[in-house]
This record gives structure tokens, C-alpha cells and sequence, in this order.
């Protein structure tokens, strides 16, 4: 066997291989998680991948996040574009999707349809439960992944009969650490999206995968695995008989996220969103603003003493501060000029 994934195919099996080339895999974040699982999967052959992420890359995200290069920090790439012009050089048998969007609880449902696994990659936890409201009432399998500092966490949300994330609400020891906080390594990035996409494998190759929390710290060379499945809340809002679905509820009104390590917050308007042209604000906005530079992604400027990043969608990473009320007070200030 010489093909291009004989190698695995040995493993797996020409059935399971074939699996793969007929999934569709969906990854909600294409940062430090995100790129180093959307490599694998690229290269196990995967048939059909979609990239969603809303930041852009910044120098600080080189030394964690794979994918990228200093020359996508020079263009101000979206994590999303510079991830799929990488992965399309990997290997250009995988259909790969990109979308430059916040996942709230209006997208989420129409993002992750018709696909066959979806890969959590992302730095907030609000956003994590706002997918698994999505997969759980979609019941479509959930690959819950974190890491921070040297510590990851994994959690596969696979059978509607077994604990959500919402279940394990109080049971995950992560909550009170961050980026910003306490940093993060390198490896434990690679640790965690390799368990991930280990998972991917086994459930496209018909593997019966265990309610199975694990937990590890490569710099304590602790580990622990957990079978939680007594821990299926009853009346969870999320995968009881009766669910609510609280995190697809969308409130009208500007949301605030700070953005891990980075002093930056992002902000993002409400419901009655709309497309913004920025050539035509950068026009509104040349006096009013310095260094201003436009790519067909972003338009980034300086702003009363802080940097602004804008996008179509209205969402703006506000730099310089890590204070939500801050924040939104420059947004303001800003868009009243378009």
C-alpha cells in the first residue's frame, strides 16, 4: 500500500477510511485547539471541513497556534482565511468551508447542520454551552475540549441518554482559570486536540465511545479519567425530557467577550445587526482616525488611544482594555460615525 493514507489505513481499515472521506466535520474556532485539530484532520483525510472563527491572527497566537505564520500577522488574516489557505496546501482532496462569525445562539443551529461530528476549539465557555445546546437538540456528536496553562480536558457528548455539558456544570474544575490568568503551553494544546480528534476516528469508524471526563496535567504528569454518566442531570434545560435550551436564546443587545491574554475585548451587536461596507466607513471615519489599513476582511485603525478591529458584521476587538463598560464606550463612540 502506498496511497497518501495507507499508513493509517493499515490501522483503521479501507472501511473506516472510507468514513472518513465521506464525513462532514465542523470546528467551532481555529485557534490553538482549532488549527492543530484542523491539521489532523486534513491530513487523516477527512472529506468535508468547516472552519468558523472570529478573531483574526496576533503575534501572540504564534507560539500555540500552528497553523500560522508571521506573514499572517502582517496581513491581518482572519484566523478562518489563513487556516483554509494552509490546509488547502496540506491537502487539497478536503473540501474546506470558512466563515469569519461569531457562533451565538441565531448561527449556531444553521452552522453545524448536516454535519457529522462537531469539534469544540473554543476560549470561552459560554460558547461551548451555546454549541451544546445546538448538538444536543440536533443530536449531532460534540467533542468538548480545553486546555489552559498545562492542563486540558476532554468530554464527548455523544448519546442523548448520557450527561451534557450543562450536566457537568458544577463538576469541571477549570471555571476560575484563563489565558490571562494563568497562560498556556504549547503542548498541552497538542495533548488535548490529539484526544479530540482520536475521538473523531473512532466515532466515523463506528466506535462506541464512554461518557468519559478526562482530565490531564503534562506538568505534573497527572492524569484522570472519569465514567460520569451518573452525573446526567434530570432536569437539565439542555438534554432533559422537556429542554429549554437556554443558551440558543439570544438577547438584543450588544454582548461583550474579553479575549483571552490579549488586554482586548470583543463586542458584537445585537439581533438588528447589519452588513456594514468598510471602504465606505473608512471614508466616514480617515478623520477621525490614525493608521488606518483595509484588507477585504477587517479594517483595523487607532481610536482614541486604543486599536480597533471592525469587521462586516459589526463586530469590533477593542485593544488597549479588558473592561467590558470601557469597551463599549469607544464602540459607541466609534460607530456613530458610519
Amino acid at each position: 500500500m502506498t496511497t497518501r493514507y495507507s499508513r493509517q489505513e493499515l490501522f483503521l481499515g479501507s472501511k473506516a477510511q472510507a468514513s472518513l472521506k465521506e464525513a462532514s466535520i465542523i470546528i467551532i474556532g481555529a485557534g490553538a485547539l482549532g488549527s492543530v485539530s484542523a491539521e489532523m484532520l486534513v491530513r487523516a483525510g477527512i472529506g468535508r471541513i468547516k472552519i468558523v472563527d472570529r478573531d483574526y491572527v496576533d503575534i501572540s497566537n504564534l507560539q500555540r497556534q500552528q497553523l500560522y505564520t508571521e506573514e499572517d500577522v502582517r496581513n491581518q488574516l482572519p484566523k478562518a482565511i489563513a487556516a483554509k489557505t494552509r490546509l488547502q496546501q496540506i491537502n487539497s482532496e478536503v473540501t474546506i468551508n470558512s466563515f469569519i462569525e461569531d457562533v451565538n445562539g441565531l448561527n449556531i443551529e444553521e452552522l453545524i447542520k448536516n454535519h457529522s461530528v462537531i469539534v469544540d476549539a473554543t476560549d470561552n465557555f459560554e460558547t461551548s454551552l451555546i454549541v451544546n445546546d445546538a448538538a444536543v437538540k440536533h443530536q449531532i456528536p460534540f467533542l468538548f475540549g480545553a486546555c489552559v496553562g498545562s492542563y486540558g480536558l476532554t468530554y464527548p457528548i455523544i448519546s442523548i441518554d448520557k450527561p451534557c455539558l450543562y450536566c457537568l456544570l458544577n463538576h469541571l474544575p477549570m471555571n476560575d482559570m484563563t489565558c490571562d490568568t494563568v497562560g498556556v503551553i504549547s503542548p498541552i494544546v497538542q495533548v488535548t486536540a490529539a484526544i479530540q480528534v482520536t475521538q473523531v476516528l473512532k466515532i466515523l469508524s463506528g466506535e462506541t465511545l464512554a461518557p468519559m471526563l478526562q482530565s490531564f496535567d503534562i506538568w505534573k504528569n497527572e492524569k484522570s479519567e472519569i465514567n460520569v454518566s451518573q452525573l446526567k442531570n434530570k432536569i437539565c434545560p439542555t438534554c432533559s425530557e422537556n429542554p429549554s435550551h437556554p443558551f440558543l436564546q439570544f438577547e438584543n443587545q450588544t454582548k461583550t467577550d474579553v479575549l483571552c491574554g490579549r488586554d482586548a475585548v470583543q463586542l458584537r451587536p445585537g439581533k438588528n445587526r447589519k452588513t456594514y461596507l468598510l471602504h465606505r466607513l473608512l471614508e466616514r471615519l480617515e478623520n477621525h482616525v490614525t493608521n488606518p489599513k483595509l484588507n477585504n476582511y477587517l479594517l483595523t485603525c487607532e481610536f482614541e488611544g486604543y486599536r480597533i478591529v471592525f469587521f462586516k458584521d459589526g463586530r469590533a476587538i477593542i485593544h488597549g482594555t479588558n473592561e467590558a463598560k470601557r469597551a463599549r464606550a469607544v464602540y459607541n463612540r466609534f460607530i456613530q460615525f458610519y
